[in-house]
């Protein structure tokens, strides 16, 4: 799941981002509404995540006028207006409405439950062969047994799931686990793939389809 946070306050930006990171999330960051609106522009995210008073002016009246042109990506208020009018006035427009200061464990559930909610045709539980992913609770199961599973491995295995059967090319998986923050290595997909199916165990899943990238069948 991949989330653009938006903070002008340079070490709450650095605490929330670490934290989604350390959660399992892809976490892109801008400082401004301008390199916010860049980053929306270029990606796809499950769940944007704003503050809502920064230097290019409220982005309140960004969103507002983003969804009159229909658009529909989960929005989170980070804020320290807490004001029962500033609460009704964004929720007019957001998903959600977090007032500062916050504890960064709600932070966290509360983007969870909007990146799901961001996908409603999603299954809260994705079953394939004796394989089990429970994207609500962040965990993973091969025949019953709990598999120790970074947040990378995760979301990688969760975008081979969701089209099981169907070859997923090299940049869509790799779109689901890195961000442009931290601009993974050449090899870095080959070694996450080596470690999944080492931690998946026999018989394999995991395949290689040659020149497009990796699919998951029996």
């Amino acid at each position: 799941m991949r989330v653009l946070v938006t903070e002008d306050d340079e070490d709450l930006r650095l605490a929330v981002e670490a934290s989604l990171r350390g959660s399992g999330f892809a976490v892109d960051v801008a400082k401004d509404l301008p390199d916010a609106d860049e980053a929306l522009s270029v990606n796809a995210y499950d769940c944007v995540v704003l503050d809502r008073m920064l230097p290019a002016g409220d982005s309140l009246g960004y969103v507002s006028e983003r969804r009159r042109d229909g658009w529909d990506v989960p929005v989170l208020f980070l804020t320290a207006r807490d004001t029962v009018a500033d609460r009704i006035a964004g929720l007019a427009w957001a998903d959600d409405y977090l007032v500062k200061p916050f504890a960064m464990a709600e932070l966290i559930a509360r983007v969870r439950s909007l990146c799901r909610r961001g996908d409603p045709g999603a299954p809260p539980v994705l079953n394939f062969l004796d394989l089990e992913l429970d994207v609500g609770r962040h965990e993973a199961r091969r025949g019953g047994v709990t598999l120790a599973l970074t947040g990378k491995e995760f979301a990688v295995l969760h975008r081979l799931m969701t089209t099981a059967g169907e070859p997923v090319r090299r940049r869509d998986l790799m779109d689901a686990g890195w961000d442009e923050q931290v601009p993974p290595a050449p090899n870095v997909l080959e070694v996450l793939i080596a470690q999944l199916r080492h931690k998946l165990g026999r018989p394999p899943v995991i395949h290689t389809v040659r020149g497009v990238g990796y699919v998951l069948r029996g």
